[in-house]
């Protein structure tokens, strides 16, 4: 069973969504919030609730969909889907740096939300690498040329082997596995093992950790 905790400052949405939810079979929403600090209580309180995964909106009073994200990221196993009116936004951008599995219209139907929940629920991002790169190439501050400025975050790399380097930078590109494994001359099942060692090394939580990391450490340079 798949918990869920919808954090959203509008009743109607939360009242829309838990429609659809509660509907599902293996899908029970467990708790609301009507703004940010309210979910990050909800999950880390003295009476948290359970959640696996919240439905998170970027615009809302008291605290934001983007420092709940890190809050809930820091504190709680629960993975974190963020909700926009506008694609590409500023907002899911710093959501994503944050710890958000990924983002999804607000406008989004039955089918396509239910496919997203589940697709976070088994490990893959929402949105496709592909959006992904377009997301933070577009926001994404001027990285400094100096690579001592990027030492740090590339120590985080350090446990990481020459292959995997490899890995993990194909996926910052946006290819998919079946791309990087022709790219790399690797079976599509060989690819999977090693974005599974490259997310338990560096404590990632999903693929699109995996791409903002590769923009982080400068193993992928916006375009341009």
């Amino acid at each position: 069973m798949i918990r869920l905790l919808l954090a959203d400052d509008q009743e109607m949405v939360r009242v829309g969504f838990r429609m659809v939810l509660d509907a599902q079979p293996d899908i029970t929403v467990v708790a609301e919030a009507s703004d940010g600090a309210q979910a990050v209580a909800a999950l880390t309180g003295e009476d948290a609730v359970a959640a696996d995964l919240v439905l998170m909106d970027i615009r809302m009073p008291v605290m934001d969909g983007v420092e709940a994200t890190r809050r809930i990221a820091e504190a709680s196993a629960a993975k974190v889907l963020v909700l926009t009116t506008f694609d590409l936004d500023e907002y899911v951008y710093a959501a994503l740096k944050a710890g958000a599995s990924g983002f999804l219209l607000k406008d989004a139907g039955p089918a396509e939300l239910l496919a997203a929940i589940h697709a976070v629920m088994a490990g893959d991002s929402v949105v496709a690498p592909s959006a992904t790169r377009r997301l933070l190439e577009r926001f994404l501050p001027g990285l400094p040329d100096d690579p001592d400025a990027r030492r740090p975050a590339r120590e985080r790399l350090e446990p990481l082997t020459e292959r995997e380097l490899e890995v993990l930078t194909a996926v910052g590109q946006g290819l998919t596995n079946t791309e990087i494994a022709g790219t790399l001359y690797l079976a599509e099942a060989t690819v999977k093992t090693h974005i599974g060692h490259i997310l338990a090394k560096l404590n990632l939580r999903d693929r699109v950790g995996m791409v903002v990391l590769a923009y982080d450490t400068g193993l992928v340079r916006p375009r341009g």
